[in-house]
């Protein structure tokens, strides 16, 4: 059984032109730069070049930084300037909703439908940036409290950190980078960006916009190719380094350069529970709704589904209904459900995976097929507890549904594996919800709905190898600045 396929010919002609192209390929020291070195950008629908950018060198990001880093001392540039700026991208982005969905299916793997809510989104998430500020303003410090603070008079405030380095992953090209450049830019800093190189078009673009809006020339720098990520972040002026991304690109961060902060989201092996009381149907819908959004390339997507036995089947069957109805093709059809993944290899990856997986047990329910960077909807059963699919995350259209028949069981498996970002749980019982809110060890539990739900005001991370600290909009301000205090001793005249 497989979903509907309308897979793109392959003699199709090259996928229309993304509708800009960036003033230079990178940008650095307060000016567009265009570098000797080249990194071409590629539709991973149909591996059309679609455009180009600088591939920064480790001199390049060398200049970058420091420059980043005596701008951090020399610009004046005070919050209410800082609000009005990213107020004013958020107007720009509306204005440019249509090249930015373009854009971002262009040169990604999401489809039309799914670029446009990003855009909506990253709007949304610069109004929160402004909103959030007053975190910023900090308050008074009770010296009062012990005899030692006798005459003192004080207060904190809270400063920006200095220099940040924010790296992004392809998945979210706008609004991971609108979630690292508008608390950054909010608090303060200076920020050298460093894009997914499969998707930098439009974090260039995004720059555009803010330089436009006012955001200060030389308060930002974005530096693509592969190369500049580990020169950034072993750079010994960068102060804090915010990565999206995979464990093992984060163990090699915490590696690198000298000790200071890290903000890190890592993802999740993200598991849903359904009750016995549950709804098999709304569940099913759920799932596959939240496993299969961006080809399954989401840190919240749906990767494990544990069902009450006595109403195991009935939801199983329920999900395969609504994954094989489910259409796969291009991700320029507004009819697409599910477009490609963002390169070849890494659908050869996941059709592998699965594969290795039937091999030693697991049970291909639907899906499973891989043709180019297309991979269908997946549901499994019958995984081995130890496979990699059971305890790592799959990035990609993968599902696996398993009955249980105690909670204590369910609660196991969710907790089994070494990540912990987000769980869905579905019962009408409010006494079970609650404890089962309580047991799960990870960042956010979604009573009545799946793993893959936020708004942006969450302070979003999870336990484990899910991340380090917490992104959303609020707690990045907080993250990406410190307190700093301010006491005076004042003598008693009388």
């Amino acid at each position: 059984m497989t979903a509907t396929q309308t897979w793109p010919d392959d003699g199709r002609a090259a996928a229309e032109a993304v509708g800009w192209s960036p003033p230079g390929g990178a940008y650095y020291e307060g000016q567009w730069q265009s570098g000797s070195r080249r990194l071409l950008v590629r539709d991973p629908e149909d591996d059309t070049v679609v455009g180009e950018v600088v591939d920064a060198t480790a001199a390049d990001v060398d200049r970058a930084v420091r420059h980043l880093s005596r701008s951090f001392q020399a610009i004046r540039w005070p919050l209410w300037q800082r609000r009005a700026a990213l107020a004013r991208a958020a107007d720009l982005l509306g204005e440019r909703a249509a090249q930015f969905i373009r854009l971002i299916s262009t040169e990604g793997c999401k489809t039309v439908t799914e670029a446009t809510a990003e855009v909506e989104r990253a709007r949304e998430v610069l109004g929160l940036c402004g909103q959030s500020s007053t975190a910023l303003m900090g308050r008074s410090l009770p010296f009062e409290d012990t005899p030692r603070g006798t005459g003192w008079r004080g207060w904190y405030r809270r400063k920006p950190v200095g220099v940040v380095a924010a790296i992004t992953p392809f998945n979210d090209p706008l609004n991971l980078v609108v979630h690292k450049l508008g608390p950054a830019l909010v608090a303060g800093n200076t920020v050298a960006l460093k894009p997914a190189p499969t998707t930098p078009l439009t974090a260039l673009a995004f720059v555009e916009v803010l330089l436009e809006s006012g955001v200060p020339a030389d308060a930002l720098a974005v530096l693509c190719g592969f190369e500049a990520g580990p020169a950034l972040v072993g750079h010994p002026l960068v102060d804090v380094v915010s990565f999206t991304g995979g464990t093992a690109t984060a163990d090699r961060i915490a590696s690198s350069g000298p000790a200071r902060k890290l903000l890190m989201e890592l993802g999740g092996n993200n598991a849903v529970i359904v009750c016995a009381d549950a709804d098999p149907v709304e569940t099913a819908e759920s799932v596959v709704d939240g496993a299969f959004g961006v080809a399954g390339q989401n840190c919240l997507s749906v990767q494990r589904v544990l069902v009450h036995r006595s109403i195991y089947h009935s939801t199983l069957a329920e999900i395969a209904r609504r994954t094989e109805s489910l259409v796969v093709g291009s991700k320029r059809s507004p009819e697409t459900d599910v477009g490609p993944m963002i390169t070849v290899a890494e659908a050869e990856r996941v059709a592998g995976e699965v594969q290795r997986a039937v091999a030693v047990g697991a049970t291909l329910v639907t899906g499973g097929s891989r043709s180019g960077p297309f991979v269908t909807p997946t549901v499994l059963t019958d995984v081995p507890r130890n496979d990699p699919i059971w305890t790592d995350e799959i990035f990609g259209p993968v599902v696996v549904v398993s009955p249980f028949d105690a909670l204590e069981e369910a609660v196991a498996a969710v907790n089994e594996v070494d990540t912990g970002l987000q769980a869905g749980v579905f019962t009408a019982d409010i006494d079970v919800a609650m404890e089962l809110a309580d047991l799960l060890r990870v960042g956010a539990v979604m009573i009545n709905s799946t793993s893959d739900f936020r708004i942006d005001a969450m302070p979003f991370g999870g336990f484990k190898r899910s991340g380090i600290g917490r992104e959303g909009v609020e707690s990045s301000i907080l993250a990406l600045s410190e307190p700093k205090i301010v006491a005076i001793k004042t003598r008693q005249s009388f």
